[in-house]
């Protein structure tokens, strides 16, 4: 590890470290701000949050960036490409940012429980949306049709309903969507994805809502079966909710037949 002497911030080569000490010299200095950069690349990109400049134009949309990289990860949306997979997991994500970010809720320690039901969350702002999903709060209100939503998030999707911009577009065909995720789902049309897998016969789906529908049926044949009775049911949950009265019961034997402290003396 390479040192800065000046700051203490540790690199894992000398290059590294050599452009690291030029943001503590002149030597790449903004002459607006005078912000130090490490290189002159940098410098070139930091004037243009000056001068409003973004030469890198996206030919779908036509929005512009700073950088090519920027322009790189934006391009994402249209493609629906996902290059970002959490090993943990398995989940794939657009942006490095959001891998980070999802990485946390592996590590971190989930101290805000709900009081209704076993979930559990990082964040009190995640805990406080997820109780609407009990309570049946809808603060978000649509101005053009008085729709409501639990979550600021699906108010600001639904609102393109009505302004209709759709600003993803497939690059296979002539199709446009209001939102990322859709177009992520309709992707799977040409690549042929089903990421969506049955869990009783491993049959796939491209669509999470059709393999919902397959679901079903699976829940009418009630294959999760009781080893203990005759019972069954269509949900493994439920299943497992139904063992605890075995448990419950055969605990409740034993004690029955546990000899107290008198009879042992």
């Amino acid at each position: 590890m390479y040192s800065c002497s000046e700051c203490e911030k540790c690199f894992a080569s000398q290059g590294g470290l050599s452009k690291h000490r030029n943001t503590h010299t002149d030597k790449y200095k903004c002459t607006e701000c005078g912000r130090c950069c490490k290189s002159s690349n940098d410098l070139t990109v930091h004037n243009r949050s000056h001068s409003g400049q973004k030469p890198f134009e996206c030919t779908v949309c036509g929005k512009g960036y700073t950088t090519a990289s920027y322009l790189a990860d934006h391009s994402r949306i249209h493609s629906g490409d996902t290059p970002y997979k959490c090993h943990i997991c398995g989940q794939a994500l657009c942006y490095r940012k959001d891998l980070t970010r999802h990485m946390k809720t592996h590590d971190a320690e989930k101290l805000y429980k709900c009081l209704m039901c076993d979930k559990a969350f990082i964040q009190s702002a995640s805990l406080k949306n997820h109780t609407r999903v009990h309570t049946g709060d809808k603060p978000y209100k649509c101005f053009v049709c008085d729709k409501v939503f639990s979550v600021s998030g699906a108010l600001k999707s639904h609102i393109k309903v009505h302004t209709r911009d759709k600003p993803y577009k497939c690059l296979m065909c002539d199709k446009a969507f209001s939102h990322s995720g859709g177009l992520s789902r309709h992707m799977r049309v040409h690549t042929g994805d089903k990421p969506y897998t049955c869990l009783i016969c491993d049959k796939t789906f491209s669509q999470s809502g059709a393999l919902n529908k397959h679901m079903r049926l699976h829940r009418r044949d009630k294959l999760f079966k009781c080893s203990m009775c005759d019972k069954a049911f269509g949900r493994y949950g439920d299943l497992n909710r139904h063992m605890t009265v075995h448990t419950r019961s055969k605990l409740c034997t034993i004690e029955s037949v546990q000899p107290s402290a008198d009879t042992q003396m």
